[in-house]
């Protein structure tokens, strides 16, 4: 069944689709106007991508969870020390 959750699931998936679409269309682009074009329909996905997230989670259908200043350091220390 298609709930409304289900559907700003399917929603959010596939903007971030797009995202990664554009994205790698402006690493891959030749010219100035091609890269424009890629990184202004980039920021516009993004936009869409973060309203969708916004919407999700005044609904209680994404959850973001704080993470420990210690824990951040840990990983920072750690791929710091990989390079």
């Amino acid at each position: 069944m298609m709930d409304d959750k289900n559907l700003m699931q399917n929603l959010l998936l596939l903007e971030k689709g797009c995202c990664d679409l554009y994205l790698h269309g402006a690493v891959e682009s030749a010219t100035k106007n091609v890269l424009g074009a890629f990184n202004s329909a980039l920021d516009d996905s993004l936009s869409m991508q973060d309203e969708i997230y916004a919407k999700m989670q005044n609904k209680g259908w994404y959850n973001v969870c704080d993470v420990e200043q210690t824990k951040i350091d840990q990983l920072r220390q750690k791929f710091s020390t990989a390079q």
